[in-house]
């Protein structure tokens, strides 16, 4: 019984299932932006290259 209860207080599996979310979340956030600013340099890139 006192190890069930050791278990429910131990908190330091939750902390490091936080960290990966917060960690993924912002790998997520990266991609979504980096795939926008690829494109608009992209779209950049076309642009001059045709007025050229």
């Amino acid at each position: 019984m006192r190890n069930l209860i050791r278990l429910i207080k131990n908190e330091e599996g939750a902390t490091a299932i936080e960290y990966g979310l917060i960690a993924s979340l912002i790998a997520v956030a990266i991609i979504g932006v980096l795939a926008t600013v690829g494109t608009n340099l992209s779209a950049t890139f076309t642009t001059i290259a045709s007025k050229l």
